[in-house]
């Protein structure tokens, strides 16, 4: 079977294509960028769903495929996501091109709850996705997972592994109950709903079998990761609130953080649903947290993730605002002490144009690493300005090596923290 999966890079994507090639079937994988995945069996299209927005964008890609599988999804709108665009008009293209094609054969990814509450432009955008699909003729599964977690870190599954290094772990206010499902489960239904003679045209919630707090599945990956049980507060709303929309700022600045104002809303629905009609058509019984857990024993790598995880948004704050701030500081209240630093050096005459040329260099060095699409490009051209400073400082004030603040000692670990930001980057 020729199967199209859209949404290949993310986490069910990925997984369902490794699992579709390791089962014989010919994988067309739909990414939004082109990037180097390793080693991937079929063929591999860049397509953004959110402007891919016409059938006819889809027609091409759709020829000799036997069956699509969208798992194509953003939670919230950004500079580099689109909701509205995503779920709803571009899955709708899809559809259409799908029937145009004859390509009967469509399971789709919603999410759990969104026909019974809309919180956000997440769940309201999954919605009008999933009807555009049922008014087409075609075989079609929707599937509603609730959130899925797994081995590969990402998204929540990644959020729970970093929350779980905490000593003291905060729990947000007014957050819902969550029967998380595994992904091995979910793709697992993929595999079976694929099969010949499989039930079509049915909408299913795929919910793990126990209703839990956010805190009791930290608990459950904290005990797997050989940690006790953290010691527990509760966040103030006001608290709780601004690293909500701490996450926006990130987003607009084209990070993708899973804490943002639409996961707010939507983790104050929950995201629970009944088990039977899932088991029913598929014959799968679902994995606890702890089991899934259990079935895979935690090595030094799970640990290193958790622990960096959260010193990841640290670092790409602290960067940014060292940056910025020594440049603003060099243009301003340090303007002096500056200047001071090349008199008797060579550059003495040009000490007010060199102070100024390093305060712009340090302000876009910051800027750059603050903005995702330069942010590698940023931390490679601090590197080079740290180094460059030091070889600098080393000829025209070697003594600056021996002053009691050590400022030019203090490129070293300036260096390796920079070196540590690249390693840890990207996100998937």
């Amino acid at each position: 079977m020729i199967v199209l999966v859209t949404g290949a890079s993310g986490l069910i994507g990925a997984t369902l294509c490794a699992r579709l090639g390791a089962e014989g079937h010919e994988v067309v994988r739909v990414v939004r960028r082109p990037a180097v995945h390793g080693l991937l069996q079929g063929r591999t299209i860049v397509v953004d769903m959110a402007k891919a927005l016409e059938a006819e964008d889809w027609l091409t890609h759709l020829v000799g495929v036997d069956a699509v599988v969208n798992c194509a999804g953003v939670l919230q709108d950004s500079p580099r996501e689109n909701t509205g665009n995503v779920h709803a008009i571009g899955a709708s293209a899809l559809f259409v091109a799908c029937e145009r094609a004859g390509v009967r054969r469509v399971l789709h990814f919603s999410a759990i709850g969104v026909d019974r509450e809309q919180p956000s432009a997440f769940s309201t955008s999954k919605l009008a996705g999933d009807h555009a699909l049922m008014e087409r003729d075609l075989d079609w599964v929707i599937l509603r997972p609730s959130v899925v977690l797994g081995r590969p870190a990402f998204g929540a599954s990644a959020l729970f592994r970093g929350l779980a290094a905490l000593p003291l772990l905060p729990t947000m206010p007014g957050t819902g109950l969550l029967q998380v499902v595994q992904l091995d489960d979910v793709v697992s239904t993929v595999l079976t709903l694929l099969g010949r003679g499989s039930p079509s045209r049915l909408t299913l919630e795929l919910a793990g079998p126990e209703a839990l707090t956010m805190s009791e599945i930290v608990a459950r990956y904290r005990e797997w990761l050989g940690w006790g049980r953290a010691t527990e507060f509760v966040l103030p709303g006001w608290v709780a609130a601004m690293l909500y929309r701490s996450g926006d700022l990130a987003g607009l600045l084209g990070w993708r953080p899973p804490m943002r104002t639409n996961s707010a809303r939507e983790i104050a629905r929950g995201a629970t649903g009944a088990l039977g009609p899932w088991q029913l058509a598929t014959g799968i019984q679902p994995s606890t947290v702890a089991s899934a857990l259990a079935a895979s024993p935690p090595t030094v790598q799970e640990r290193w993730f958790a622990a960096l995880y959260l010193v990841k948004p640290a670092a790409f704050v602290v960067l940014p605002f060292f940056w910025i701030a020594t440049g603003i500081i060099s243009l301003t209240t340090g303007w002096g002490s500056g200047v001071e630093l090349l008199l008797g050096t060579a550059f003495e005459a040009l000490a007010g144009p060199v102070v100024v040329a390093g305060a712009l260099a340090d302000m876009v060095v910051g800027a750059m690493i603050a903005w995702r699409a330069t942010s590698r490009a940023g931390l490679w051209g601090a590197i080079a300005v740290s180094c460059f400073y030091a070889i600098a400082g080393s000829i025209l004030r070697p003594d600056l090596w021996n002053a009691p603040l050590g400022p030019l000692m203090k490129i070293l670990p300036i260096l390796v923290l920079h070196f540590c930001a690249l390693a840890i980057l990207e996100e998937r």
